[in-house]
């Protein structure tokens, strides 16, 4: 039996050219289309545990506003580089005041405090109030107790513009749809 070395050069630059395709096609949708992280810290339980990995959607937006209750990825505020990514929950939208007390949050002095049951535990502790400015979103962490959130940013809010994509499942440890 006799080896063709062209035949089996045409196949190495065949597979070669499948590989970089494939490379290319997931920086491309990891670029432009999905978030692809890790959450180091425990400051989202039991909606997200320590070391799970998250998918979010950059997209989301694109057509619509975030919502009370979305759990995104952001550009950390007080972090002058923009490296540092984290993962809280929208619990104020632009314009809204809100103020914090025993725990609970109360939104343009409406005497319901806001319904919240992905927390993870009774929260405790008196804060603000706070005005969201304008196209920005006071966040917050699901585990209120151990959250280091924008409750004591030296930067508040997260504008818009810093939103990477609403997470829509996290792996892992377990898969889970995000709502």
């Amino acid at each position: 039996m006799k080896i063709d070395k062209t035949e089996i050069g045409k196949e190495i630059v065949s597979w070669v050219k499948t590989i970089i395709l494939a490379l290319l096609l997931a920086a491309g949708i990891n670029t432009f289309i999905i978030v692809n992280a890790e959450v180091p810290s425990g400051s989202m339980e039991n909606t997200i545990m320590t070391n799970d990995r998250i998918v979010a959607f950059r997209l989301s937006y694109l057509f619509g506003e975030p919502d009370r209750g979305d759990v995104i990825v952001f550009h950390f505020p007080d972090d002058p580089t923009g490296k540092t990514l984290y993962v809280k929950r929208i619990i104020g939208l632009p314009g809204e005041k809100l103020e914090i007390k025993k725990g609970r949050v109360y939104i343009n002095g409406n005497r319901q405090p806001l319904a919240e049951p992905y927390l993870k535990e009774k929260a405790i502790g008196d804060f603000g109030p706070y005005e969201v400015p304008e196209g920005c979103y006071f966040m917050m962490g699901d585990n209120r107790n151990d959250s280091q959130d924008a409750r004591f940013w030296q930067n508040t809010y997260v504008e818009k513009s810093e939103i990477l994509g609403k997470v829509i499942f996290r792996y892992y440890k377990g898969f889970k749809l995000i709502e």
